[in-house]
């Protein structure tokens, strides 16, 4: 047999029953692992839609002239079509002429399920039973092991433009692409089971399905199945006109209309009762092969397409429920109470099921658009299900106050009900706090364990199937703390909310919101995954897919199929092996030296960042971050307020920014200090016992391995030669200059050095041959692009406002950002 490919499922499973795992346990998590890519409004793809889908086209054209060696005149006629694509290319506009609106941010990411994930996910599932099976006879259900979520529409954490309408349109463009799906496949499945009665015989229950139809053709007399998937396509069609009224449903109606399904899953019943009347006249391959699919795809994708999650600012919660109280007169000055005032206040609330609200109270414009989004939420709930807006999240979460908050906002529409009367308490959808900053992650665990240990909360998670949803931070956490402290603090603190969630016996989940880039906690998904520490990974995992990664994994079927089994397989290997019987605990002399290792860094980075007042001038001349702001990727502003602060600037641009001048400080500064001060300590220990602790550490711990290795792929991407010209030409002061930027290169030579010493190589991309060639291939072009970009900067900032000057800048960012394939 052939080798299984690293990252398949088939390889997990192998080294899972390599370890000792039982095939019934390996059976058994097929219904439970659960892995749901994210995709986020943070919109960093800096390619038009226009141009992907040009270049889609000719990454299909060179598969097809790749498997058309034997027909020259088949490759002739594909070599004209390549030709066409270039040109096309070439005479159409790279740069949008015009800012993204959020609607636009939503059809982009929509059409992704017609590329690929429609027909990727049901598949992938299959192929997940089919490995996961003991024997031919007993095959699991993992219908339900990849989902797909989106943020976009629903995050308003410092988008204005997301409003009650955009939400309720994102919802219906997705309702309106799963369901058009569906009306489209059930009309194929009407031609393609052209089965007569006068040669097989149906069950009882399809024929009831055929009867109850509508059809009368005489055409189709003799044709059940034909007949039941018309009666199906038409009580579809209904169901869609029902949930999205006032709009149109999607697709042609049907000529004879039928009362509509209560939801999909009746849908799924009535296509088991099609596939298990096909089985019983030797049909099973047709049953297996062309009907199960589109029941699979009804299952998964039901009329919701995807999980929309809501997020705001734990700080807009406050003012909101300040306003509500006041205008209640229950509480007049909420927003000045310290946090044991406030969880007493909000429990009074959630004890009660009076509302807050009253029809005849004046509210502040920013209760009114928020209290709108929450009916819009309900409206949501009610009309399509609680798949369509499972999730809360609530960024920069402090304390338990910012979650209560939201529990009441979310009684007040009626999708959390205390418990009264003797009536249980409910939530219809999960509270989901992101801890994001250092001191947050540092202090989660204290609060999980105050938050699960309330008695209202606790109600309300019971009601949930004690299940609880963490969200961890990588961006702001690393802009915060730099690389190594970032990713140390985000292991702690999992370890610690692992802990506590097992303390008050409730299961947690974790939601990684992991960038594109290393320095937002991007890098390889397989390895990242399995370095999680242990326990944190419990069958179920979701992440954020961020700006042109997004396109990087979903563009095509292939790299899609490949992104989202390896997020299968990790999880299964993590939580099958990251138990305590199977997995030793990690070395006491590790943990201890990434404790130091992290102080350190997180020191040099902070003296670095923030304790220097002209590092911020010093960024925004070195950066074409001001620029950046002009070019239209997406629809959120740069920074959460009008302050230049590096607190308030977003972490997108940040990363974008020194992305730019290839200098990438947010995976690296910091980190050869750390490991030099490191080893140079005196505990009673020499030099050479430290740094022999610290390539043990390497080989044998799989989260300090995957941090170096990840940290050495972006260090491959820095040049030091290029960002220093652009300090050269555009950072004017000559001291700033040399003391920042000497600093930074001082730092550079320092964290290669010690790469080297820990890994054992000067090769920084030694484990990594595939990218070393490919970024070989691709710095001839990136070079003079970047001495351009520096050269069109400086006069620009120079007074220089000709329209070509500017667009020469924006192509240059546009075009540097994909050569490196990093750009937020």
């Amino acid at each position: 047999d052939a080798v299984a490919r690293h990252g398949s499922v088939r390889a997990a499973v192998e080294r899972v029953l390599a370890a000792g795992v039982a095939p019934e346990e390996l059976f058994g998590m097929a219904g439970e692992v659960s892995v749901t890519p994210v995709i986020t409004a943070h919109p960093t793809e800096v390619g038009r839609k226009t141009i992907l889908e040009v270049l889609e086209k000719v990454a299909e054209l060179l598969d097809e002239r790749s498997r058309a060696v034997d027909d020259p005149m088949e490759r002739n006629d594909l070599e004209r079509q390549l030709s066409l694509c270039v040109l096309s290319l070439w005479q159409t506009a790279l740069l949008r002429l015009s800012k993204l609106r959020v609607r636009d941010e939503i059809n982009e990411a929509i059409r992704y399920y017609g590329t690929s994930l429609f027909e990727v996910i049901p598949a992938l599932t299959r192929d997940v039973e089919t490995e996961l099976a003991i024997d031919s006879r007993a095959r699991p259900d993992a219908t339900h092991a990849i989902t797909m979520g989106s943020w976009i529409g629903g995050d308003r954490d410092g988008n204005p433009f997301v409003t009650a309408e955009v939400m309720r349109y994102a919802i219906d463009r997705q309702s309106a692409t799963a369901l058009e799906h569906h009306l489209h496949a059930l009309d194929s499945l009407g031609r393609r089971l052209s089965m007569t009665d006068r040669l097989v015989t149906p069950t009882v229950e399809l024929s009831a399905l055929a009867d109850a139809s509508g059809d009368d053709s005489p055409f189709r007399a003799d044709e059940p199945y034909r007949r039941a998937l018309r009666g199906m396509h038409a009580r579809l069609h209904a169901f869609a006109a029902r949930i999205m009224a006032p709009l149109d449903p999607p697709g042609p109606a049907p000529i004879d209309p039928r009362p509509a399904y209560g939801d999909t899953t009746e849908l799924v019943a009535d296509l088991d009762v099609v596939m298990a009347s096909l089985a019983t006249h030797g049909a099973d391959a047709i049953a297996e092969q062309i009907v199960e699919p589109v029941r699979r795809s009804v299952a998964v994708f039901g009329a919701h397409l995807c999980a929309l999650d809501m997020r705001q600012n734990s700080a807009v919660h406050e003012q909101v429920v300040a306003d509500l109280l006041r205008a209640a007169d229950e509480c007049t000055n909420y927003a000045q109470l310290d946090e044991q005032a406030r969880v007493r206040v909000l429990e009074r609330e959630l004890r009660t099921p009076r509302l807050l609200r009253h029809p005849g109270a004046r509210y502040d414009d920013i209760t009114v658009a928020e209290l709108a989004i929450f009916e819009q939420a309900a409206g949501a709930i009610e009309r399509i299900g609680p798949a369509v807006l499972p999730h809360y999240v609530i960024s920069m979460a402090h304390d338990v106050s910012d979650v209560l908050e939201v529990a009441v906002l979310l009684k007040e529409v009626g999708l959390a009900t205390p418990a009264y009367a003797n009536r249980p308490a409910t939530a219809a959808l999960d509270i989901v706090p992101l801890f994001e900053t250092i001191d947050d992650l540092d202090r989660s665990a204290g609060v999980l364990t105050n938050l699960l240990a309330h008695p209202v909360y606790a109600d309300l998670v019971r009601s949930r199937g004690d299940r609880q949803e963490v969200m961890i931070g990588y961006s702001d956490s690393n802009k915060d703390g730099g690389y190594l402290c970032s990713q140390w603090k985000l292991s702690a603190a999992q370890s610690s909310l692992v802990a506590a969630a097992q303390q008050a016996e409730v299961r947690l989940r974790f939601f990684h919101g992991r960038g594109g880039t290393v320095g937002r906690g991007g890098g390889p998904a397989h390895e990242a995954i399995l370095a999680l520490p242990a326990g944190s990974v419990d069958r179920s995992i979701r992440l954020t897919e961020q700006g042109e990664m997004v396109a990087a994994k979903y563009s095509n079927r292939a790299m899609a199929r490949r992104n989202l089994e390896t997020l299968v397989a990790a999880t299964l290997e993590a939580s099958l092996l990251h138990t305590t019987e199977r997995m030793p605990p990690t070395d006491a002399s590790f943990q201890s030296a990434m404790d130091e290792l992290s102080a350190l860094a997180l020191a040099a980075y902070r003296r670095l960042v923030y304790g220097d007042d002209r590092f911020v001038t010093f960024f925004r001349s070195i950066t074409p971050t001001d620029e950046i702001a002009r070019l239209n990727v997406g629809s959120r502003p740069a920074s959460r307020t009008a302050s230049s602060a590096i607190e308030d600037l977003r972490a997108i641009p940040w990363v974008f920014g020194w992305t730019q001048c290839r200098l990438m400080i947010p995976a690296w500064f910091g980190v050869g200090s750390a490991l030099e001060s490191y080893v140079a300590s005196t505990d009673g220990t020499d030099d050479t016992d430290r740094l022999s602790r610290l390539t043990a550490t390497y080989r044998q711990w799989p989260f300090f391995r995957a941090v170096i290795d990840n940290m050495g792929m972006v260090l491959a991407k820095t040049d030091i030669d290029i960002a220093g010209r652009y300090a050269d030409v555009l950072v004017e002061d000559d001291v700033m200059r040399s003391d920042i930027f000497g600093a930074i290169a001082d730092e550079h030579r320092r964290t290669i050095d010690w790469h080297g010493r820990i890994t054992g190589s000067a090769n920084l991309l030694a484990d990594n041959p595939l990218l070393a060639r490919s970024l070989n291939n691709r710095y001839p072009y990136l070079d003079p692009l970047h001495v351009m970009q520096v050269d069109l900067l400086r006069r620009f900032r120079d007074g220089d406002r000709d329209e070509i000057v500017e667009r020469g800048i924006l192509l240059s960012i546009n075009a540097i950002a994909t050569g490196l394939r990093n750009s937020g």
